[in-house]
């Protein structure tokens, strides 16, 4: 593409285009009237722009408003953001299960399926599941791959820009894989592969718990938690992806690991054997000594280290999600321990999402990059996606 000038006529016609487009996804249906006062733009002009838009898929006649039979001749035109001109997809890839969310370009949530998967599989096998599992939702959905403008992946471990796992001790040969590089043979769009407890705070500020605020801290809360955190509603990764992995602290001066803490047998637990983890929580529900010191043991070093977050990053809210939040009484000495360290406590609230934040975070990665195509002025068309 040449260079623009600021009196480029093409560069003014991607202007309006945006700002046409802006009006419409917001509105649920709109008539030229409208969009004229909404944008500020010449009648001509949104004529114009909406026949490009018309014609490019991304906008189509809706049907007459309630109110526009009775008025006197033929009602105004109306028309509408095409959200189903595409579809997107956002995928956890877990340790013991796979989860896909299916949505229109509006983020929309058409379907999901989910598959359990073993925690012990292989990568390949892993991957495999991963496909199936987005094969039986686009069938069920009656959506046509093709349509895919975009996918959005939430993974385990230090994930690079690119898509590289750099680092995973949750899943078996997940270390070095390339997985944006794996999972794009399977898609003809663009793969967002991000960290799991970055994308579950992506999610939750979406549709969750921190719908309210820009600044929070999503702890993944398991044998090895991890965190995500929003600064000013933007997604902090750090400079090489490894923010927020507090799983880690344990190792500066506190050595004793989490599978060591959970035991009640001095054996210590298999880090991914959730079943071996219910049972001592179960355990300490019932009045067991040695499961609630073990209990007692884990909240003491969650309470730790999302302490030592919150201190770093001083956000307005803390989100526990993960198998943890479903833990009785981890509120409160995460909320008596932070008033204890902090200038100002942040706020601290369970998961809003559950089983579904990681997948619902994924989702949003991809509308991201959908919306962030469509409205910039150097691209209109689906084609450019």
């Amino acid at each position: 593409m040449g260079r623009l000038t600021g009196g480029d006529p093409s560069l003014l016609r991607r202007i309006n285009s945006a700002v046409v487009l802006h009006a419409l996804r917001d509105a649920r249906t709109t008539t030229l009237t409208e969009l004229v006062h909404s944008t500020g733009l010449s009648r001509p002009t949104v004529e114009g722009v909406i026949e490009g838009l018309t014609e490019s898929g991304l906008v189509v006649e809706a049907a007459p408003g309630a109110g526009d039979g009775r008025r006197q001749g033929r009602p105004a035109r109306r028309f509408r953001f095409h959200a189903e001109a595409g579809h997107l997809l956002g995928i956890e890839i877990g340790s013991h299960q796979v989860r896909v969310l299916l949505s229109d370009l509006a983020g929309q949530v058409l379907g999901s399926h989910g598959r359990e998967v073993p925690e012990a599989a292989p990568a390949d096998e892993r991957l495999e599941r991963v496909r199936g599992t987005v094969a039986e939702l686009l069938r069920k959905a009656g959506v046509a791959r093709s349509t895919l403008w975009a996918v959005g992946v939430g993974s385990p471990g230090i994930v690079a820009a690119g898509g590289e796992v750099r680092l995973s001790t949750a899943l078996p040969g997940w270390t070095g894989l390339p997985l944006g590089e794996r999972l794009r043979r399977s898609f003809r769009c663009p793969v967002l592969v991000e960290n799991d407890a970055n994308v579950a705070a992506v999610g939750e500020h979406w549709k969750g718990a921190a719908v309210d605020t820009d600044d929070l801290v999503f702890v993944l809360a398991g044998l090895s938690p991890g965190a995500g955190a929003l600064i000013g509603g933007r997604l902090h990764r750090g400079f090489g992806g490894a923010a927020g992995e507090i799983g880690a602290l344990h190792l500066l001066g506190r050595e004793v690991t989490p599978e060591h803490l959970l035991s009640t047998t001095g054996t210590p637990l298999h880090p991914l054997d959730e079943q071996a983890v219910a049972r001592v929580f179960a355990l300490a529900r019932d009045g067991d000594a040695q499961a609630g010191d073990a209990v007692e043991r884990f909240l003491r070093r969650l309470v730790h280290d999302v302490a030592a977050l919150a201190l770093a990053l001083d956000p307005e809210l803390v989100v526990i999600g993960g198998w943890a939040a479903g833990l009785d009484g981890v509120l409160d000495p995460l909320r008596s321990e932070l008033a204890r360290y902090c200038l100002r406590p942040p706020r601290v609230v369970l998961s809003a999402l559950g089983s579904e934040a990681i997948a619902t975070g994924a989702l949003r990665l991809a509308l991201d990059h959908v919306e962030e195509r469509l409205f910039a002025v150097e691209r209109t068309s689906p084609a450019h996606l």
